[in-house]
């Protein structure tokens, strides 16, 4: 079973990993593990209280073919978590990496943005990330881009993001496009 694995923070923006929770095991098959850098009590952007009992370490082994770093409010301040070797370590070993939001100032972080295309809520938004080096390579895009193998996303497009996680962890290319066009449907 292809495993994908979602990294959640303190503050934790509840919308942006709920397509791929929601869906990706009950309609994909696909199993979808909840990680975070300190395991234990967690509450979302929304006041969503949960518990996430496994952390970075067991992340480094559990072999994802995709790990995704969902966005929230901790991002954006000092008390983010360094994840550079874990994005690196997934990397090298062949995972996809996605983020949305604040997940792609971990990826700017870790220097994965410097040489690819990529977004993010705003190009200034990555300028906060102090060794980000791809502001050449910044798209301005509504929906999640891709490229070789990194997924970057705003916060304002959780169902393309979804949609590029699920391609990327081999879900058929009919049921990705089945999923982008229920999602697109309401707008």
């Amino acid at each position: 079973m292809t495993k994908i694995a979602l990294i959640l923070s303190p503050g934790f923006a509840d919308w942006e990993y709920a397509f791929i929770a929601g869906a990706g095991g009950p309609f994909y098959g696909l199993d979808v593990g909840f990680f975070t850098p300190q395991p234990g009590k967690l509450t979302s952007q929304g006041g969503l209280e949960c518990e996430v009992k496994r952390g970075i370490e067991d992340l480094m082994s559990w072999d994802p073919s995709v790990v995704a770093v969902i966005g929230g409010t901790v991002w954006e301040t000092s008390a983010a978590p360094n994840l550079d070797a874990l994005l690196k370590h997934q990397r090298n070993r062949g995972a996809a990496i996605a983020g949305i939001c604040g997940g792609t100032l971990a990826q700017a972080r870790a220097g994965l943005l410097d040489e690819i295309p990529h977004t993010s809520n705003t190009a200034e938004f990555l300028q906060t990330a102090t060794s980000y080096q791809g502001n050449a390579r910044y798209v301005e895009s509504a929906v999640a881009v891709e490229a070789n193998g990194i997924v970057t996303a705003s916060g304002t497009a959780p169902a393309s993001f979804a949609a590029e996680v699920f391609r990327l962890a081999g879900v058929e290319q009919g049921a990705v496009q089945q999923f982008r066009q229920m999602m697109a449907s309401e707008h």
